[in-house]
């Protein structure tokens, strides 16, 4: 699917890009060492059964998906409305993008960024109480995991349609998403691998600021669209 994207076009390169950008987003510190207690909320605080985690980890992901989506009907929308002042649009985002990056590295620190924190009831939750937790989940983090969210909506704003920015907004939750589900039901089998993950957060954080970075540059000068095209 990746590859015949990659190969449809400099726009569509963008939605691989906002499919990576949910697989950081889920790797991020503020976001991955909190999947164990996920994984103990789906399976109801006690033994876990795979039915059972993974029918409230796809409650939960759908959630947020469809709060996602809608926040990029919205930046779609507005990237239409402002579609006339193209380059202004450009800078904004770009420069949001420079923002989200330089945060992200710790040369700008904002508490913005830090998400909510809250306790959970857990007893017999099911696939439309975790759809509820997951919504929940897209506003209360939306600060913790705002750095690639925000990148993506950016992207979205930049379709200049409503359903563009919906299709850039789920292509960001999928990449959010599926390894969300995998990783909740595989949990005790990928431990491991979460804490090589962990080790290098510091090497992870670096390259992904830098990478926001060189996007938001592009995004800024116009021309990220005809970058993408020459990889693809």
């Amino acid at each position: 699917m990746v590859f015949s994207i990659v190969s449809g076009g400099g726009k569509q390169v963008q939605y691989v890009i906002s499919f990576m950008e949910g697989i950081i987003t889920f790797i991020s510190p503020c976001l991955l060492p909190m999947l164990p207690i996920y994984a103990s909320y789906f399976a109801g605080g006690g033994e876990r059964k795979t039915g059972r985690t993974l029918k409230c980890a796809l409650g939960f992901v759908t959630g947020f998906t469809v709060l996602f989506v809608a926040m990029g009907a919205l930046a779609g929308t507005a990237g239409g409305f402002f579609a006339s002042h193209r380059m202004v649009l450009n800078i904004i985002s770009g420069l949001a993008v420079i923002f989200f990056g330089l945060n992200y590295l710790g040369v700008l620190k904002f508490n913005l960024f830090r998400g909510v924190q809250g306790s959970v009831n857990t007893d017999n939750m099911g696939f439309f109480s975790a759809f509820g937790f997951g919504a929940v989940f897209s506003v209360g983090w939306t600060p913790c995991v705002g750095a690639f969210l925000g990148s993506a909506l950016m992207l979205a704003s930049q379709q200049g349609h409503a359903a563009e920015g919906m299709l850039m907004l789920l292509v960001y939750s999928l990449g959010l998403g599926i390894p969300f589900v995998l990783s909740a039901v595989l949990i005790d089998s990928l431990k491991s691998a979460f804490d090589a993950v962990k080790r290098h957060y510091n090497v992870i954080n670096t390259v992904c600021g830098c990478l926001l970075i060189f996007v938001g540059i592009l995004m800024a000068a116009g021309i990220l669209e005809r970058f993408l095209r020459t990889l693809s």
